[in-house]
């Protein structure tokens, strides 16, 4: 994964043979294109993931993914970010197919899922998703917030911990949760709210102990959890239960409650939360 803005300037390793993704919601993002052209202009073959027809990146690209996920005028991305996920695990599944990296009996249950998943979502938001405003309303107030993830479950926080500072304009820091104690641990106390990915994977364990290094350190554990993990319900102080799903998938699942913890919180400041200040919908400009 690269950072498109960084791409260019650091004489990339990439030519014929290498496919290259570029990912844009609007397909006009300045830094985007340019990475796209960088790595068209040393042999590789492009391919563009975005949400809008006939965009620049759709013209300079050799083959284009449209998520399809419909007008979108909110500033911070929600649903066109959970599509282009999508998107990617869907890249990442037919190419498990052509090179046979997965048995075929596991493929096919895993796109299975896929098609669940927005049934999953539904329940979601058919059940008890009421329940992230109360946590909103308890923690809104807090000056910043820590949010953690292992594995998979690093970018939901990434992502959860920007929508936070997106539109509610609250000081947050997301990290690696293996990392804490390299640095953030020192940022905690008992008025530091912590958001915690801890979704069932191969890495939880891991999650749970450095869940119990937090609440040593006296702050309040919010914990996005797979629905009926009560080991995790012992060790945080909140927790917003998702869905189970195969365990790959499940950041598509867990990314829904902190899109909405971040839209609550704004609301209890009062804050405009499809127009945030100082922000674009579309970045034309480097």
């Amino acid at each position: 994964v690269e950072i498109a803005s960084e791409y260019r300037y650091r004489n990339p390793v990439v030519g014929a043979g290498d496919l290259v993704i570029g990912i844009s919601q609007s397909g006009e993002t300045a830094d985007t294109l340019a990475a796209m052209r960088t790595a068209r202009d040393r042999g590789a073959r492009v391919l563009a993931i975005t949400n809008i027809m006939g965009s620049q990146a759709t013209r300079d690209a050799d083959g284009v993914l449209y998520t399809r996920a419909g007008l979108e005028i909110g500033v911070a991305a929600t649903k066109t970010f959970v599509s282009q996920v999508v998107a990617m695990y869907l890249v990442a599944l037919r190419l498990a197919e052509l090179r046979g990296t997965m048995e075929p009996d596991v493929l096919k249950a895993t796109i299975s899922e896929v098609k669940r998943l927005p049934h999953r979502i539904t329940e979601m938001f058919e059940r008890d998703m009421g329940g992230v405003k109360g946590i909103a309303d308890r923690v809104g107030a807090a000056e910043f917030f820590l949010y953690l993830g292992r594995h998979v479950g690093l970018p939901v926080a990434l992502e959860g911990a920007l929508k936070l500072k997106e539109i509610s304009y609250i000081a947050t820091d997301a990290y690696a949760a293996g990392e804490m104690k390299h640095g953030p641990i020192a940022l905690l106390d008992q008025s530091t709210p912590v958001v915690v990915v801890a979704t069932e994977s191969p890495v939880l364990e891991k999650v749970i102990s450095n869940i119990q290094e937090v609440r040593a350190r006296g702050a309040r554990v919010i914990a996005v959890a797979t629905e009926g993990d009560e080991e995790i319900a012992q060790h945080a102080d909140e927790v917003i239960e998702v869905p189970a799903t195969e365990w790959m998938l499940a950041p598509l699942l867990a990314v829904i409650p902190l899109q909405l913890l971040a839209y609550y919180i704004a609301r209890s400041r009062g804050l405009n939360v499809d127009q945030p200040r100082n922000l674009a919908k579309t970045v034309t400009v480097e």
